[in-house]
């Protein structure tokens, strides 16, 4: 076992959780995360991944706030600002949304001009999409095959959901077309909110089945350099806890 970033194999043990009350938690899932941290680069991940038949359970269910459409009017003005702000640096063109979830980052896109694109792994979620008369795709960012069609890429909430996030960003690289932007957002693990979470033994990020890495905004910013973005923008994330939104340019 290595570090999936950078490949260090100094990756002591730092915290087991336990996930059974996760709620999508099964009993043929292990009950216990472990998570690691590479002495050479700091990274903070989870000891292995699901295989395709795990994560074909957990894929069998989904959070409510994840379906398509779920709490429309209240996350429109989430998702305008995030729109807005991607909109000053990119400001038409084809949007994809990794992992859209209910929608509501597509659909915000598309009041601003873009022409919305839905790449998801849950297959109810897609065919939901795509009876509303939009495209979608049941695939991973590494299996869709639309080289340099993106002007924007929006990955909100994905890429620690990646057993090997290099590969996630290598893909989205040649997704996008040159100066495209790509919008990220995920926990902040270096952030006093972080820290009181876990301090007071709160933190709900070490028992969520479904991510495999916490990133710190320095860590994740030497990532994209890496692979072929320069972050040009900083935000602290509406969406959920703790987390952090970054805007990237391809160069």
């Amino acid at each position: 076992m290595s570090c999936p970033l950078c490949g260090g194999h100094d990756i002591p043990l730092v915290l087991g959780a336990d996930c059974t009350k996760h709620a999508l938690y099964q009993k043929t899932l292990p009950p216990v995360i472990n998570w690691r941290e590479c002495g050479d680069c700091g990274h903070v991940f989870t000891e292995g991944w699901f295989d395709a038949a795990a994560a074909e359970v957990v894929f069998a269910k989904t959070h409510p706030n994840q379906t398509v459409g779920h709490d429309m009017e209240r996350q429109r003005p989430v998702s305008a600002r995030i729109v807005a702000s991607v909109a000053r640096r990119v400001s038409s063109g084809d949007w994809l949304d990794v992992g859209f979830g209910n929608g509501s980052l597509l659909f915000a896109a598309e009041e601003w001009g873009f022409r919305p694109v839905g790449l998801d792994l849950r297959r109810d979620n897609v065919a939901m999409l795509q009876s509303l008369g939009y495209e979608a795709h049941c695939l991973s960012i590494e299996a869709l095959d639309h080289r340099q069609r993106y002007d924007v890429i929006s990955m909100a909430d994905v890429l620690e959901h990646l057993p090997f996030p290099r590969e996630g960003l290598a893909a989205a690289r040649a997704l996008l077309r040159p100066g495209g932007a790509l919008f990220l957002s995920m926990p902040n693990m270096d952030t006093m909110v972080w820290r009181l979470l876990h301090a007071n033994k709160v933190n709900p990020y070490w028992a969520e089945i479904e991510h495999y890495h916490n990133f710190s905004r320095q860590r994740l910013y030497a990532l994209l350099r890496e692979h072929g973005f320069e972050p040009v923008e900083y935000g602290v994330s509406e969406r959920y806890r703790a987390c952090m939104e970054v805007i990237a340019i391809g160069v």
